[in-house]
């Protein structure tokens, strides 16, 4: 499927996980500024578009994933995650409510084992799922602009991200200010016939446009967090301060939901996301799965990775990190970007004392002297 946004003058192709669209149309600082400021929008229709139709859509994927959805009303946005037993994050799914189906937003290449999962756990429930991809792309931007917002079912489809604010039921680990409360952000579904038109008046400068690696350095400074960057193989939701908006910690039993309550509760998630600042004086932004490591008696010693990472409009060089949770906040870290040693100041994330929130009295050890009330 040949994508219009390419041709537009000065497009670079991104590679990798955001290859089919645009990295860049050539100017990545005032595309960024134009993203920030809410007057562009972003090409992001290599993203897959799945629905789910049928009475019980609602009560299913609630019961199934970890956000509170049967009360989910139509134009409601939300968003869930799937964990496999012990609590690890399987697929973040990026949900619209339009009164008559649920539409689920996620990586492209996500789509296929999503979908095939959950057609296993349909069992005699009343659900229809379907790829809807070739039929709609998604738009992103952080403003209000005027697009072919597709409505099949007479409400507009636009998924708000609610990172701007702790939803109802989730709990946020980072300390202070959140820089995720000027976080606007929306993925608008229009009808994949209408790009043509799109490209048309962008080409005309009737509508700017940016790149994937503008959105890539306004997400990581706002810690928003992605299923393609921040996720491995390990990584549960603490990790990534993603309770905030993908977990409802009072709803009932879901696969996983043990590991979340009893980190949340009892324990602390062994790692941590940090915000980096990169010395930029060698010109090297490290890429994604650089060694980040601290220096301890004398040498160097690693203590996670580079997840994202991008050159900001303000802040400069930037990465998100995920490190051992021990790491100390206040050191100065060391980032190996294929053999020069970047440094990098931190901005805690999620601090080493996150979790074990439960207020669980202490017991006596057996033997210990205690204090009794006068006889």
């Amino acid at each position: 499927m040949t994508n219009p946004f390419l041709s537009l003058p000065g497009a670079v192709e991104a590679t990798g996980r955001d290859a089919g669209i645009a990295a860049h149309y050539g100017n990545l600082v005032t595309e960024q500024r134009r993203l920030a400021d809410g007057s562009a929008i972003v090409d992001l229709g290599n993203r897959a578009v799945l629905t789910i139709s049928g009475p019980d859509r609602l009560s299913w994927l609630n019961s199934i994933t970890s956000q509170s959805l049967s009360g989910l009303d139509a134009g409601e946005s939300s968003e869930t995650l799937l964990l496999d037993l012990t609590g690890r994050i399987e697929h973040a799914v990026r949900l619209f409510e339009d009164g008559e189906v649920l539409w689920m937003l996620v990586e492209h290449d996500e789509a296929a084992g999503l979908l095939a999962w959950l057609d296993k756990m349909r069992f005699m429930l009343r659900v229809e799922l379907a790829d809807r991809s070739d039929d709609f792309a998604t738009i992103g931007t952080l403003g209000a602009l005027d697009l072919p917002v597709a409505a099949p079912n007479g409400v507009d489809l636009v998924w708000q991200d609610p990172w701007r604010a702790v939803v109802r039921g989730g709990y946020q680990y980072a300390a202070g200010e959140h820089p995720g409360a000027g976080w606007s952000w929306s993925e608008v579904l229009v009808p994949r016939a209408e790009l043509d038109a799109i490209v048309a008046r962008a080409a005309s400068g009737e509508l700017a446009v940016a790149g994937i690696l503008a959105v890539e350095a306004l997400r990581i400074a706002a810690w928003r967090p992605r299923f393609a960057t921040e996720v491995d193989e390990k990584t549960i939701p603490h990790e990534l301060d993603w309770l905030r908006t993908a977990v409802h910690l009072n709803k009932g039993c879901y696969r996983g939901q043990e590991t979340v309550a009893k980190v949340h509760n009892l324990g602390h998630p062994p790692r941590r996301l940090v915000m980096l600042h990169l010395d930029g004086s060698d010109g090297v932004i490290p890429g994604k799965g650089s060694v980040v490591s601290v220096e301890r008696d004398g040498e160097h010693r690693e203590v996670g990775v580079v997840t994202s990472s991008a050159l900001h409009h303000e802040l400069g060089p930037i990465a998100l990190a995920v490190v051992k949770r021990s790491t100390d906040p206040t050191a100065t870290l060391q980032v190996d970007a294929d053999g020069v040693a970047v440094s990098a100041a931190q901005e805690v994330v999620v601090p080493p004392e996150a979790g074990a929130e439960a207020n669980v009295p202490r017991l006596p050890r057996l033997g210990a002297v205690t204090r009794h009330s006068p006889r």
